[in-house]
């Protein structure tokens, strides 16, 4: 099945912030996420976890997941920008080449219909948008057994 990605995307973020804002969703995070943006925010793990995230139950475990705001801007995004730019999560970095939105031609076109840094400015190659794709899926979000920090 040939890649709507197969020529390359074009894409350079305009900091319009679309992806942080507006829309409920989750930014789960990988043990060493959570180690890298404590260690920024100069907070201890525990902290960081208690103030910054949410256990979200995904059938008998819990994924941690950024917080939002009440009107899902995600709680890192200030009038100047994003307040952990240089340790944002591997799904703030690979947007917009997620499964979701570069499977199909539609569903690129709809998320580009939102965000004005597609279809502008650098060619990303199928190379490159496949080891966004791959690190995507090889990540590992931090699982919890119980509702607690705890473990």
């Amino acid at each position: 099945m040939k890649q709507i990605y197969e020529q390359g995307l074009r894409f350079t973020c305009t900091q319009c912030a679309h992806c942080c804002k507006d829309e409920p969703g989750y930014v789960f995070l990988s043990e060493e996420e959570i180690s890298a943006i404590a260690a920024h925010l100069s907070l201890s793990r525990l902290a960081f976890l208690q103030h910054y995230c949410r256990r979200v139950q995904m059938a008998d475990i819990y994924m941690i997941s950024l917080l939002e705001r009440r009107n899902n801007d995600c709680v890192f995004l200030t009038e100047a920008g994003c307040r952990i730019y240089q340790v944002r999560p591997l799904q703030c970095r690979s947007y917009p080449f997620w499964d979701s939105i570069v499977s199909s031609r539609e569903y690129w076109d709809q998320e580009a219909r939102e965000c004005p840094g597609m279809n502008q400015g650098e060619l990303h190659s199928k190379e490159e948008i496949e080891r966004w794709l791959a690190l995507r899926r090889a990540m590992k979000p931090k699982i919890l057994y119980t509702d607690t920090y705890d473990e």
